[in-house]
């Protein structure tokens, strides 16, 4: 604990330089980025939950989905976000990586998903403000996300042959297999659910959120 509140002092020092110098540059003060939580070592500043807060709202918006809150909706994506950075120092620790070929074969199917090549697909990102850099990064942390949760999650599900015949009796024609795989799924979700939890309840995490 004590070296966690460390480096909580040592990252908030770290950001009182920079506001420091950006203050003083050109004799004028300049809007000043902050930490916005701490996750363990790690921090999340508030420009990144500017970020996401503004997908998430355009998001909603081209779905014609009624936008919660302010407030409610930057609560709901910080509290995700302080949850993603656990997983990806779980996959630090696991020494889990996702390399240049697997990345590009995502991206490739993104794009696809649009119906578009990888250069159409960073010209339609520029014209949302966006670059292909900042997206390639983005899709690294989710598949770097889903590894570890394959990881961790998987070991935990056991299917009983009773559990099999059991589903093969209510859904007359599936395969064993199909039963197997649609009994995973299930209590995979459920799994993940109990293993966020778990995680998110183990780690230290300082939530400024709400601190003017």
């Amino acid at each position: 604990m004590r070296s966690r509140y460390i480096a909580t002092l040592v990252l908030a020092a770290c950001v009182g330089l920079v506001s420091l110098t950006a203050s003083a540059q050109d004799g004028y003060r300049q809007p000043l980025d902050r930490i916005i939580a701490v996750v363990n070592d790690d921090a999340i500043m508030e420009s990144q939950l500017d970020d996401r807060v503004g997908q998430a709202q355009s998001r909603l918006q081209s779905q014609s989905v009624d936008l919660p809150p302010q407030s409610q909706l930057r609560e709901q994506i910080l509290e995700r976000m302080i949850v993603e950075q656990i997983e990806l120092q779980r996959a630090e620790r696991l020494n889990l990586t996702v390399d240049d070929t697997e990345l590009n074969q995502q991206v490739r199917a993104v794009a696809g998903q649009s119906n578009m090549n990888v250069e159409q697909f960073a010209d339609a990102l520029e014209g949302q403000g966006l670059s292909l850099d900042s997206v390639r990064e983005q899709i690294r942390r989710e598949m770097l996300i889903l590894k570890v949760q394959q990881a961790e999650v998987s070991s935990r599900v056991n299917i009983s042959e009773a559990e099999v015949e059991r589903f093969l009796q209510q859904q007359s024609g599936a395969t064993r297999d199909q039963a197997r795989q649609a009994i995973f799924q299930q209590k995979a979700g459920d799994e993940l659910e109990k293993w966020m939890q778990e995680i998110r309840g183990e780690a230290f995490v300082d939530n400024r959120l709400n601190e003017s």
